[in-house]
């Protein structure tokens, strides 16, 4: 039993001051240029972390939910989206340079013979990150889907953003 004790000790003591060796900021790992997303995110101990449910776009015109020209397409739903989730984190005061990891799912565009909007999604993407106003880059998964809650819609984004402890 003591042995035990001595080795969680030793191990608590060793977690302790790896923790407190990381307590930096958020570190991003990127990925050589020309990639748009991180290769992962190093969030430190004692962080605050956020985690946003699947956004999906609203109508472009009020009312109107019968087609996909309603929605737009693949490239319009994701800025709408985008722009809903920077609307979620600026209530709770973050902003979009505070994601950490997306989770994109991205349905077949029919006009695309059933194929996803990747260079559209992405074109959206390249407006919110690694911008002058968000210079930051997320960690980042993105799936074709069969389909979403509706009908129309062609993309739903998850988001996961993270603040370092003050002063760190």
């Amino acid at each position: 039993m003591k042995k035990a004790y001595i080795v969680a000790a030793a191990l608590a003591g060793q977690l302790a001051f790896a923790g407190q060796a990381s307590a930096a900021g958020i570190e991003r790992h990127t990925n050589p240029p020309p990639a748009i997303i991180l290769d992962g995110v190093t969030i430190p101990p004692n962080s605050e972390i956020v985690i946003l449910s699947g956004a999906i776009a609203s109508p472009i015109e009020e009312g109107k939910t019968d087609s996909f020209e309603a929605f737009g397409d693949t490239h319009t739903q994701a800025v709408n989206t985008f722009t809903k989730i920077k609307a979620s984190l600026a209530k709770i005061g973050y902003s979009m340079s505070d994601i950490v990891k997306l989770t994109v799912f991205v349905a077949g565009d029919p006009k695309l013979g059933g194929k996803m909007d990747f260079a559209g999604f992405n074109a959206a993407y390249k407006e919110f990150f690694g911008t002058p106003e968000n210079p930051n880059l997320a960690a980042r998964s993105t799936v074709q889907v069969a389909g979403l809650a509706g009908p129309y819609f062609l993309i739903e984004i998850e988001a996961i953003a993270a603040k370092a402890p003050e002063g760190k």
